[in-house]
């Protein structure tokens, strides 16, 4: 079994079009909208098995972003379509955090960029998660059945 099957597999959750104002004087998008798509994937990902940040955050979970990352392979833009794919592999799923992979493709196929952002369990006091809880069952679970495919 490869690496890369061993994490998880990506899923294509949403796609968007390029905004004119998401490109810098250059026609080129501006590096941080790339964090701004992985928010997006993340959030899409999570609904994706039913489950919305809105949802999470009203039982008092939260996800603050602790570290990220990005590596940028090909630029976008304006007006082309962009892939927004996420996953959430299983050995970075912690009671206290869990690791999102992105990866964004333009609709040649070509990718653009691949990275992660590292996000922290905590409560609505910031207070950090250290024992498992109903959010990080729930990841566990979903990745668990990607895993398996």
């Amino acid at each position: 079994m490869t690496d890369e099957a061993n994490k998880g597999q990506f899923i294509q959750v949403s796609s968007i079009r390029v905004r004119y104002s998401e490109t810098d004087k250059m026609g080129i998008v501006y590096n941080s909208n790339y964090f701004v798509w992985f928010e997006i994937a993340r959030t899409e990902y999570c609904r994706h098995f039913g489950k919305s940040y809105r949802g999470w955050e009203a039982k008092g979970y939260f996800l603050p972003v602790v570290e990220s990352y990005c590596n940028f392979k090909y630029p976008a833009g304006y007006d082309d379509t962009v892939a927004l794919h996420c996953r959430a592999p299983v050995d970075q799923i912690k009671p206290h955090s869990i690791l999102f992979e992105y990866r964004l493709c333009l609709d040649t196929g070509s990718v653009i960029a691949d990275g992660w952002t590292k996000h922290a369990f905590v409560n609505s006091e910031g207070k950090i998660y250290r024992k498992g809880n109903e959010f990080y069952d729930w990841l566990l679970r979903e990745a668990g059945r990607l895993n398996s495919c």
